[in-house]
């Protein structure tokens, strides 16, 4: 069952490397993070499962010492989710958010695919914080899934170990700003607002209500990995903190750990 969860944004810039050293305004969000990370600690997980959003190319699972790389924005930095020595991730058949459905991988080579970008910010989270807590497994899920499969998946990794806890990466809103990438959608704000009530309070019911429709319109990739977390956390009752909410670059970024 879940018993720990944290959400966090993930935006490559999230990465010093990347931001070159700049990006001051999301010092605040990587403390958050590493806040949020150490209730995932604490909780004592047997197995801590890595959400993010993916390209069809990244979607599935993928296995602990699967590498990612930041070289696509300009950087030489190498990866590794969770223990470089292991290599075994049995998700299930999960949907890939197309209409198919990744086989068993279990034993899937760590070189056998790279990292999506969500998953490879989650492994220098992890890298960045020590973790060696418990065995972490990565799970890359397409924007089109529908809040009924993300709820099931969900399901479905809750009852993987008796203790499991999340790391849910994923960015709200892109159009907060006249420059933010999706440019100012007067909408943003207010859905923002919304899912950093729900992440806050631990409300799960919200989660799973989330507009999918709307919520690819104003450029989220955080609503299949939120309504993941919603399907996980089931009738678990955890308690939630609202540790970050912030629109640096136009970009809605929320950090939350419930526990």
């Amino acid at each position: 069952m879940l018993v720990a969860a944290a959400v966090c944004p993930c935006p490559p810039l999230l990465v010093p490397d990347v931001a070159a050293g700049a990006a001051p305004e999301l010092a605040a969000a990587r403390a958050a993070c590493t806040d949020a990370l150490g209730v995932l600690a604490a909780s004592r997980p047997d197995l801590l499962v890595v959400v993010g959003p993916a390209e069809e190319s990244g979607r599935g699972p993928h296995p602990e010492g699967a590498g990612g790389s930041f070289r696509g924005f300009g950087v030489d930095l190498d990866v590794r989710l969770g223990n470089v020595s292991l290599g075994n991730v049995d998700l299930g058949n999960v949907d890939l958010g197309s209409g198919a459905s990744a086989p068993h991988t279990s034993g899937l080579s760590a070189s056998g695919r790279a990292l999506p970008a969500s998953l490879a910010v989650a492994a220098w989270l992890l890298e960045r914080t020590g973790w060696s807590d418990a065995p972490v497994e990565g799970l890359g899920v397409g924007e089109p899934l529908a809040a009924e499969r993300c709820i099931q998946v969900g399901e479905e990794i809750g009852a993987r170990a008796g203790r499991v806890a999340l790391l849910v990466m994923g960015d709200a809103s892109a159009c907060r700003t006249l420059k933010a990438p999706g440019y100012l959608d007067e909408r943003a704000a207010g859905f923002d607002a919304g899912v950093a009530r729900a992440l806050g309070a631990a409300d799960v019911a919200a989660l799973k209500a989330l507009d999918a429709e709307l919520a690819q319109e104003l450029k989220v990739s955080g609503r299949a990995p939120w309504q993941v977390l919603a399907g996980a956390a089931g009738d678990a009752r955890l308690g939630g903190a609202l540790l970050y909410e912030d629109a640096p670059y136009g970009v809605g970024y929320l950090v939350a750990a419930w526990s």
